[in-house]
């Protein structure tokens, strides 16, 4: 009997790693999934951007590219938000190397 319950036990355990396992593979998918998707829209949000500057303004825009006003706005956000989010960004990175990169385009 002992063997029997030993041989459950582990059948358990198996089964029990393998469901994990297969949890964590579908984690890693749909988080690269999301990461996919945040940088089509971040895209989508910059060619929008650029769409209302080349139809002049958000209505040409939107008649032009078929999409409402409302999901024009939503996407000049995104698009405003990426950029001040880049400055911010480029501002940290420029405090943090002391110049060095200035020093280095120079040498060139």
């Amino acid at each position: 009997m002992t063997v029997q319950n030993m041989d459950k036990t582990v059948s358990r355990k198996q089964r029990l790693q393998e469901k994990q396992r297969r949890q964590l593979a579908v984690v890693d998918t749909v988080d690269k999934a999301e990461i996919k998707v945040r940088k089509a829209e971040t895209e989508l949000a910059v060619a929008v951007a650029e769409a209302v500057q080349v139809f002049g303004d958000e209505q040409s825009a939107s008649e032009g590219l078929d999409m409402p006003v409302g999901t024009i706005r939503h996407f000049l956000g995104m698009a405003e938000k990426d950029a001040a989010d880049t400055a911010k960004e480029a501002d940290q990175d420029g405090g943090k190397d002391g110049g060095k990169e200035a020093e280095s385009s120079d040498g060139a």
